[in-house]
């Protein structure tokens, strides 16, 4: 494992964090670097674009939502194999789970990890007040190591000229180059469609073209120097194995509508003793034989309602399992299949599973965002008794019962406490998205269930 790192940090959310990091990932693979990706709170998308750019599975790491311990061994797991480890920070450098602490935030992650950070700062209509930014994100917490600046939006070399020379005579830090205003670089497809896109490889020719550009005004090789850090040590594994025979096989629904899943939440179930089956229900595979659970994440389903209406045999067999009681774990876009109905923002209703009586309406705002502290209801077999975990919510839906439903857990979130989901037999589902690092408990009581689902079956 490499002990270089870097973490690409902005002073606000939109200053370029994303196309800098995808670009210098695809810069370092140029340069002939092997390069893992990781990305600071709980996005799905970019990641996205980290793994098609690295070829390695990104990962994210989340100081709030998983203790200290947790973050260092997911940073020293991904970077094994890798010459280098890019970290893509949130928001802005501080901002994170409230105002008053770091909480959550890219610089919490960074002083974690001990790692070096390069602050990109849009340096868009200034010159010397550039290095007056810098200054204040330097001297704000004296425990965090921002080594060098990355100038986005300059009008020209000229003005980076300017700005480098404030910055570096009033921080004592490198300034490593820019990226030009008029570039106008945007990323395509960031959101809906993003998935098959990458697939289908149609983003490589825009990779290249980024990392190209990256070379010809960032100096690569000082950021790679600039990356060296200090070993990360652990005490103990989350990750070894629990269980060496007796596996369950669990099936989890991957494919462009539903590929929502945290890497470490599929790591431990493997961990604690699972198996791991991938179908896809937009291809028309039905749930594959001899499993003794299922889990179906979020994704897109929306946009993928009506092939998803036309696939009857596979919303057959994902209802019989889960009426005949196999284990089950819905999120956000899992938990929106499983309805009697999408109805899209054009109007159309599209036919689901009909496992849970009700429908989801999509609309063009958001219905939900934030971190949640989840406890289970009664009944609950993953969240039993007084056990906690953690995750996050964000969707533009709204679910519509049909009848009185049983709720599978309680969401605790900046607006206060609420009941979400669903629950019956063994279903366990809602719009929550769970970290499993959260609360490895819930893995155990999911597999142990898996086990004694596969004893009667």
């Amino acid at each position: 494992m490499s002990d270089r790192r870097l973490v690409i940090a902005g002073t606000g959310s939109g200053v370029g964090k994303t196309t800098l990091t995808i670009g210098l990932m695809s810069a370092l693979k140029k340069k002939g670097y092997i390069v893992q990706g990781f990305k600071c709170g709980p996005d799905y998308i970019d990641p996205t674009y980290h793994t098609a750019v690295t070829g390695r599975v990104s990962r994210n790491i989340d100081s709030w939502m998983l203790n200290h311990e947790m973050v260092k061994e997911i940073i020293n797991r991904g970077s094994e194999g890798a010459d280098i480890s890019i970290i893509e920070g949130v928001m802005g450098f501080f901002d994170g789970k409230n105002p008053t602490n770091n909480e959550g935030s890219t610089a919490e992650i960074s002083m974690i990890t001990r790692s070096p950070v390069i602050l990109v700062v849009n340096c868009a209509s200034m010159a010397r007040s550039a290095a007056a930014i810098v200054k204040g994100f330097q001297t704000f917490l004296a425990d965090t190591n921002i080594v060098g600046v990355i100038a986005n939006r300059v009008g020209s070399e000229g003005h980076f000229k300017i700005v480098k020379t404030a910055i570096e005579q009033e921080c004592g830090i490198a300034v490593l180059g820019y990226l030009k205003r008029e570039a106008d670089i945007t990323i395509p497809e960031r959101h809906l469609g993003l998935v098959p896109s990458i697939e289908r490889g149609e983003l490589d020719s825009f990779f290249d073209q980024l990392g190209n550009l990256m070379i010809e005004t960032i100096d690569v090789d000082q950021l790679f120097q600039l990356a060296k850090a200090p070993t990360i040590q652990i005490k103990e594994s989350q990750f070894s194995s629990r269980e060496k025979e007796d596996k369950v096989r669990i099936a989890v629904a991957r494919d462009a509508a539903f590929n929502f899943y945290y890497q470490e939440n599929l790591d431990m179930l493997e961990a604690y003793g699972a198996q791991l089956v991938d179908f896809s229900p937009l291809r028309g595979e039905t749930v594959p034989d001899d499993v003794s659970g299922l889990y179906i994440g979020g994704g897109f389903p929306e946009e993928f309602a009506q092939e998803l209406s036309y696939e009857a045999a596979v919303q057959h067999s994902i209802r019989t399992a889960i009426e005949q009681g196999m284990p089950t774990l819905a999120e956000c876009g899992g938990f929106m299949y499983l309805t009697d109905e999408i109805e899209t923002t054009d109007g159309n209703k599209h036919e689901m599973v009909g496992i849970i009586p009700g429908k989801v309406t999509m609309q063009t705002k958001l219905a939900a965002l934030g971190y949640r502290e989840i406890t289970g209801e009664k009944g609950n077999y993953l969240l039993q008794g007084d056990i906690e975990a953690k995750g996050h919510e964000f969707h533009y839906s709204t679910f519509h019962p049909q009848s009185e439903v049983q709720h599978a857990y309680k969401t605790k979130g900046m607006r206060g406490i609420k009941e979400e989901g669903y629950m019956k037999g063994n279903l366990i589902a809602g719009y929550t998205h769970f970290h499993f690092g959260s609360c490895p408990q819930m893995v155990e009581n999911w597999v142990k269930k898996c086990k004694e689902f596969k004893a009667i079956d």
